[in-house]
C-alpha cells in the first residue's frame, strides 16, 4: 500500500477495515468505517469527554444523533480483565 498526500475515500477505509477484520478471523460483514466512528464516540463518552467536545470532533449536528453512536460496552465492566485496559 502506498501512502500519499490525498485522503482515503470512505470505500477505501471500509475495504481496509474488512480486510483486517477477516485477517483476525471475525466476520467482515459486521464491521465498517462506521464501526470506527461508533467506537470513538463510545470510548470518548465512557472516558467522560463532554458531549459537546465529541460533537466538535465528529461533526455531528445534534446531541440526539450523537447519542445513537454511543454503544453499550459492558464487556469489561465488573470483569477482572477490565483492569488491564
Amino acid at each position: 500500500m502506498l501512502l500519499g498526500n490525498s485522503s482515503l475515500s470512505a470505500e477505501a477505509v471500509a475495504l481496509v477495515i474488512k480486510q483486517r477484520i477477516a485477517a483476525i478471523g471475525l466476520d467482515p460483514t459486521e464491521y465498517s468505517g462506521h464501526s470506527l466512528r461508533a467506537g470513538f464516540v463510545t470510548s470518548a463518552a465512557q472516558a467522560g469527554v463532554p458531549i459537546w467536545r465529541i460533537r466538535q470532533q465528529t461533526g455531528h449536528t445534534s446531541d440526539s444523533i450523537l447519542q445513537r453512536y454511543i454503544r453499550e460496552a459492558e464487556l469489561f465492566v465488573q470483569n477482572d480483565a477490565g483492569a488491564l485496559l
